[in-house]
């Protein structure tokens, strides 16, 4: 068995690896595994450089992996396997995708993606910006940050949303009918390291995180929903020509179910409880992450990762007490030319009366809008308490700019009626909502004179406020 090992961001040194790799070639001589140490494979990847991007690292990744395991451009790369840990994650799925992708899944030569802690949704750690993210370097292992990276770890990123999209037509089921082999699991933990924990800055202690990751940020069971806006009315109390957002014709799509295991008492990085550093040979026998990613390597059919999944559920509900459990929603809003709405106000509704006020008490834990695309804005909220929403009715409202002129966007309101709450989130997942709003153009924005009227100065035209079609 070939194994590769590719560590996180901003990371300078292959000790970050602490004794994982040790341990697993010590430990697989009791199992029915060959894992020798001329067939693992420490990875370095350059992410401190402000001039790398995400794509340089497919590509570079793409030349490793034929260096390494002996296959020329041209040939076929031979089966492997991958452990990763933090944005290793998200690399390795990028590289993937970039070279087979959905249409490719069962000729990939990548069998089991074993992801530590992935920020296959990003970090809220991120948006705090390279100085800030460098004086607190103890959290991510790292010395340096590159910008370009850290771009696309921050939440509700373009490249995170381009690569999470298209996983959504990865057919796991049908590639493995086919003889694919390709086995993507989650492990991360929800436990905070005190000793790493910054107290400027409390995204290092937020709950359902790791201390970097958050659960929900971490698991590719995700769910994306488009809402569109119609031209049919709805009273809002204070908004005027206010109109209703409905679900898009292709409706509610979700991710292919993938395995994701809470691994008790391990946070994201330190050698105390870290998921990855804490690992060493001699306690590596009695740590839960270990006997997983054996458990992980001894898949070798769509059945056997179908019944993996179903024991880290059930391991899950077991773990995690109801009341505290998180999810996220990433929401975009967007015109129906493709542009962008970055000025706009957005309330959560809730109960038949689709009220703000009647919104569970504490159930919001956090909201960030992303930096580079402020049309962007993700929620993190206590899962158990918002679905305990009146009737799960629930319900969005946006209040865009500008709001008047020549052009502008009218109000809008999504009211989830049948689709209730519990259909559109899950616990430690991440819900891509996409709103797409009417741009209202006024008739008066271009119009014609007979030249016989002669001319007229135009600069004080005033809106009609009647649009085009």
């Amino acid at each position: 068995m070939k194994l590769l090992f590719v560590h996180g961001w901003s990371v300078t040194h292959t000790d970050t690896y602490g004794g994982m790799p040790e341990a697993l070639r010590r430990l697989a001589r009791g199992r029915d595994l060959e894992l020798r140490i001329a067939d693992v494979f420490l990875g370095r990847y350059v992410s401190f450089q402000d001039e790398v991007r995400m794509g340089d690292l497919e590509r570079a990744f793409e030349r490793a992996v034929r260096d390494a395991l002996g296959a020329p451009a041209g040939e076929p790369i031979p089966r492997f396997s991958c452990i990763t840990h933090s944005t290793g994650g998200p690399l390795v799925r990028s590289w993937m995708d970039r070279y087979y992708g959905a249409k490719a899944l069962v000729d990939c030569p990548l069998e089991h993606l074993i992801m530590l802690a992935p920020a296959n949704h990003g970090s809220p750690l991120a948006q705090l910006g390279k100085a800030t993210i460098g004086r607190i370097k103890a959290c991510f292992e790292g010395i340096e940050p590159g910008v370009q990276i850290l771009d696309w770890l921050e939440m509700g990123s373009a490249g995170q949303r381009e690569l999470n999209e298209r996983f959504l037509d990865y057919d796991l089921v049908k590639s493995h009918a086919a003889g694919g082999r390709h086995f993507p699991v989650v492990l991360t933990g929800e436990t905070i390291d005190r000793s790493l924990y910054d107290f400027v800055n409390s995204y290092t202690g937020e709950t359902g995180s790791d201390g970097v990751v958050r659960t929900a940020g971490a698991n590719l069971d995700m769910h994306w929903l488009t809402l569109e806006q119609t031209d049919e009315p709805v009273k809002v109390r204070g908004c005027r020509d206010a109109t209703t957002l409905v679900v898009a014709k292709r409706g509610l799509r979700r991710a292919p179910p993938t395995p994701f295991r809470i691994i008790p008492d391990a946070s994201h990085s330190g050698a105390k409880i870290g998921i990855l550093k804490s690992v060493k040979p001699e306690n590596a026998a009695e740590k839960d992450v270990v006997t997983q990613i054996f458990d992980v390597l001894a898949i070798r059919d769509g059945d056997g990762y179908e019944a993996y999944r179903k024991s880290c559920d059930a391991a899950n509900a077991v773990l995690q007490k109801p009341g505290e459990r998180s999810f996220q929603i990433v929401f975009r809003v967007l015109d129906d030319q493709g542009a962008p709405v970055a000025d706009f106000d957005l309330i959560l509704l809730g109960g038949p009366a689709y009220d703000p006020n009647a919104l569970p008490k504490g159930f919001f834990r956090d909201r960030q809008r992303n930096r580079n695309s402020p049309n962007t804005i993700v929620y993190y909220l206590n899962h158990d308490r918002f679905t305990s929403v009146v009737e799960g009715r629930f319900g969005l409202r946006v209040l865009a700019r500008p709001d008047c002129g020549f052009a502008w966007y009218a109000p809008a309101e999504f009211r989830s009626d049948a689709l209730t709450i519990d259909k559109v989130v899950d616990p430690n997942v991440t819900t891509y909502i996409d709103i797409v709003l009417k741009r209202r153009v006024d008739r008066e924005a271009v119009r014609f004179d007979p030249e016989s009227g002669g001319r007229r100065k135009f600069s004080k035209e005033k809106p009609s406020g009647a649009s085009v079609p």
